[in-house]
């Protein structure tokens, strides 16, 4: 979105303020879609930004959500069952039941340990359904299962027709820049397949991965160096031995250029020589992976700067009573003053969801989305979270 845009927003809508563009995520899309595999379906991983899913729906083919929340909220948007790949590491039995229940066929169930495995197994023979499952390769860490693990299960379950095992899913973590690692985990997936294939005479019929798309915060990002980096992705998708289905489960590398946070100046002072602006917003709304404690500048801008105001160095603070709450060390603002508009950019993924929400009892910001063509239209209000902090007293 332009300045004049975001400024409109504020204008209409207050402060704070999250803004999600439409068009900026098409962009977005198309940039994916030009650089990666044909064959790659897009599964958008909920948790980088549910509040975005009706603006991202229709640009991927599925959902990945991790809590019964998350499929509440895909649920109440209208997202399709069979759009929806039920993951997460803590699953929940009375959750699956009520899926089934209600005939709802989930695309794909997720697999991260034997004892879930037996769940689902249990549940499939109770119901007469064979559910549709993908195991989860451990990348070293609590999630997934180790190939020991996955091997026992394909070969006691391989071919049981109380259960449809479809393949293998991978995905180490976020913001994985270098592409030495995406190869090792490719290569890593490409052996334990032809393994299962070999050993078993069992064929892999759909292999997701999480690319873990990185999103630059804290510098300027060169566009060159963003495609190239994404191409290189292609290329070792593309040269993998397994050619069949490829689901990419991405979140971050999705979403994060789409938003934009606004936010105002509703204080101003000097103390022992140092300028403090104090914003209608903080921590508790916005923060960005890997950069805390202003020690990294984020992707910050003033909006409407007056020309020819004094430009002098500011520290921009939020509202919550904690020295934690820095959102720009020495900033370089003109004519700051009470008003003075904030925009924080590629805010898209995760930035709105993962900061201390609950703190002081503030309210959560208003949600804006733009469509293609720039129109504005509220989508939340803000929030009161003190009924999340009030005692229920007999």
């Amino acid at each position: 979105m332009n300045d004049e845009n975001l400024i409109a927003a504020a204008d209409a809508f207050g402060t704070p303020l999250y803004v999600f563009d439409e068009a900026s995520l098409r962009d977005r899309v198309a940039l994916l879609e030009e650089t990666l595999p044909a064959r790659a379906a897009l599964c958008f991983a909920v948790k980088a930004n549910p509040l975005a899913i009706p603006l991202i729906s229709p640009y991927v083919h599925r959902f990945e959500v991790c809590s019964p929340g998350e499929l509440r909220i895909c649920q109440n948007v209208g997202v399709d069952p069979a759009e929806i790949v039920l993951s997460g590491v803590a699953k929940d039995e009375d959750l699956i039941r009520g899926l089934l229940d209600a005939g709802a066929a989930v695309h794909r169930y997720t697999v991260e340990s034997r004892r879930q495995f037996d769940l689902l197994l249990a549940l499939a023979r109770e119901y007469g359904r064979p559910l549709p499952l993908l195991l989860r390769l451990t990348c070293g860490s609590q999630f997934g299962m180790d190939e020991a693990d996955i091997r026992a299960i394909i070969a006691e379950h391989g071919t049981d027709p109380a259960v449809d095992i479809w393949g293998i899913q991978q995905f180490s973590g976020t913001q994985k820049t270098s592409l030495r690692r995406v190869q090792r985990e490719l290569a890593k997936a490409d052996e334990l397949m032809a393994a299962l294939a070999a050993d078993y005479g069992f064929t892999v019929r759909e292999f997701e991965y999480g690319p873990g798309l990185p999103a630059d915060y804290f510098s300027e990002e060169d566009p060159t160096a963003t495609r190239e980096h994404l191409e290189g992705v292609g290329s070792l998708l593309d040269a993998m031995a397994f050619d069949g289905p490829l689901t990419l489960e991405i979140g971050r590398g999705l979403t994060a250029w789409c938003g934009t946070y606004l936010t105002r100046v509703v204080d101003a002072k000097t103390n022992q020589g140092v300028n403090y602006a104090i914003v209608d917003g903080g921590i508790h709304h916005i923060t960005y992976y890997g950069g805390g404690l202003g020690l990294k500048a984020w992707p910050c801008r003033q909006l409407a700067a007056p020309e020819g105001a004094p430009v002098e160095e500011w520290t921009l603070c939020g509202s919550l009573c904690t020295t934690n709450d820095i959102l720009m060390k020495a900033m370089t603002v003109a004519g700051l003053e009470v008003g003075t508009l904030f925009a924080f950019d590629k805010a898209g993924a995760y930035c709105m969801t993962e900061g201390v929400s609950l703190l002081l009892s503030r309210d959560l910001p208003a949600v804006a989305f733009a469509d293609g063509d720039g129109n504005l239209t509220l989508v939340r209000g803000p929030v009161r979270t003190d009924p999340l902090n009030t005692p229920s007293m007999p």
